[in-house]
């Protein structure tokens, strides 16, 4: 073979090995190059907005965190444990209406308009409320600087069947927006002229309480609110069927269930008295079916 044929051919090698040395390793590089590339390109992620923040937000206070307090669907219970941050919100709410004891704080309660309310409220948003009133005061804060109010509204932020926070707080200054103590007077002769009347058939009370019966406890749960050192007599009666000690007791056993009852509902046990007067005070003839319903019962007024 010539020198020139060899020379050729050289030539020829040495582009068909480059060629696949390029091939090989140089595309395998660029390749890699790009993979890696696309592994460090941040997933995009969507920010969660399916929440209602805890606010309090008054003259010297100002809390605010993304959790909240909750309820189930159709429930006024809270639902338990309650997160952390909140907890910490409701400490220094405790600390500032204890430095501030002329501060009100107004706690209004909201349910949908379909929800079922089945508690003893004149609806689902105010009994929200006084949950809401109940778990501050059992934190150590005054019931007398909470005042209470309901709303039915059409929609509320949820997730599934949890009603996320469904309360609001307004801070008012009770030396402003107190009510005179003259108006307080007539709330309490109000109450004590058509006290709550709770009637029973053995032992037990009816659960189903009509809208007056639902206006008279939150008539009471108001004054105790607002009148310092007022509290609540409950007197047990009965008819006259077996003997007056026997009687007695049972009078006085219904007292006990009503307080039990009312505690429930909003107001504070401790201000409470129980008393029986037996078969003693009939107000209907016990001669009768109609008289003896109307004896058994627990008369509800304002010491």
């Amino acid at each position: 073979m010539s020198k020139k044929a060899l020379y050729l051919l050289g030539i020829a090698i040495t582009i068909i090995l480059g060629t696949f040395l390029y091939v090989k390793f140089c595309c395998n590089c660029s390749i890699e190059t790009q993979t890696v590339g696309i592994q460090k390109i941040p997933a995009v992620t969507s920010k969660d907005t399916n929440f209602v923040p805890f606010v309090l937000n008054g003259s010297g206070i100002e809390y605010h965190t993304n959790d909240n307090l909750k309820f189930l669907k159709n429930s006024s219970a809270l639902i338990m444990p309650v997160a952390d941050s909140v907890t910490i919100g409701i400490e220094n709410l405790k600390s500032f209406l204890t430095a501030n004891p002329t501060q009100k704080l107004t706690i209004t309660g909201y349910a949908t308009s379909d929800e079922i309310n089945t508690t003893k409220f004149e609806n689902l948003g105010l009994a929200r409320a006084n949950d809401v009133k109940n778990y501050f005061v059992s934190k150590g804060l005054s019931a007398s600087q909470f005042d209470i109010k309901g709303e039915i509204i059409n929609t509320w932020k949820t997730n599934l069947d949890t009603i996320l926070g469904p309360a609001e707080y307004k801070f008012e200054n009770a030396a402003t927006t107190a009510v005179a103590t003259d108006e307080w007077s007539i709330l309490k002769e109000k109450i004590n002229k058509d006290p709550l009347i709770l009637h029973f058939s053995t032992n037990r009370s009816s659960d189903k309480l009509s809208n007056v019966e639902k206006e008279k406890i939150e008539a009471i749960v108001k004054y105790l609110d607002h009148v310092k050192e007022a509290n609540v007599l409950i007197v047990g009666h009965s008819d006259n069927v077996g003997n007056r000690d026997a009687n007695i007791i049972l009078g006085q056993k219904r007292a006990e269930f009503s307080k039990k009852y009312l505690s429930e509902n909003g107001n504070n046990a401790s201000l409470i008295t129980t008393e029986s007067k037996g078969p003693d005070e009939p107000i209907g003839d016990n001669t009768t079916a109609e008289g003896k319903a109307n004896n058994r019962r627990t008369v509800i007024t304002i010491k």
